[in-house]
């Protein structure tokens, strides 16, 4: 049960206090240890799962906690990014689209698994999640380097990219969804 890939998975859920305390009342340090973080956090997700299939260690506890420290990673990022008025004007709706996206498909992967139903993520749900996490390491990366207008410019493009990508997989998943539903 605590396994090196169960142990890298709570890490993320137990480093998500500090990441944000970090973006509470951030100045430039603050934005880049929390960058740092959030990366190590982003290693640790690639490692755990890796890790898990190459030594053959995938267990249940892993399977359900991944996409949980997932979610609560990216909506509590989300949520300090508002908060922090780094996401801001229009470029909330397409946060609040992702963070709705989040709950949504959670909810009905929940449905379905209780029907057995399994729903694997496609390469288009890999390619959202690439944006959505490069998009929010950018936009913290940018609060250290204010400078830098091209990285913020880069994470609130990939912030639409991911919103995007998420409303055609948040689509793809509903179509499975409702041929199950009366």
């Amino acid at each position: 049960m605590l396994s090196l890939p169960n142990i890298l998975t709570l890490s993320r859920i137990f480093a998500m206090p500090i990441l944000v305390f970090l973006l509470w009342n951030p100045g430039r340090f603050d934005y880049a240890l929390a960058f740092g973080l959030y990366c190590l956090m982003g290693i640790t997700d690639y490692f755990d799962g890796y890790l898990a299939r190459a030594q053959g260690t995938v267990s249940k506890l892993g399977v359900f906690l991944d996409p949980i420290a997932d979610k609560i990673m990216v909506a509590a990022v989300i949520v300090m990014l508002i908060f922090t008025r780094d996401i801001r004007s229009w470029h909330v709706i397409a946060a609040l689209v992702i963070l709705l996206r989040e709950i949504a498909v959670s909810g009905l992967r929940e449905f379905l698994a209780e029907l057995r139903v399994s729903v694997p993520v496609s390469k288009l749900a890999k390619w959202k999640t690439t944006f959505q996490l490069v998009s929010l390491g950018a936009i913290i990366l940018a609060g250290a380097v204010p400078d830098q207008g091209w990285i913020l410019a880069v994470g609130l493009f990939s912030l639409w990219a991911a919103a995007v990508l998420t409303v055609l997989t948040g689509w793809d998943y509903l179509r499975v969804g409702l041929k199950h539903m009366d």
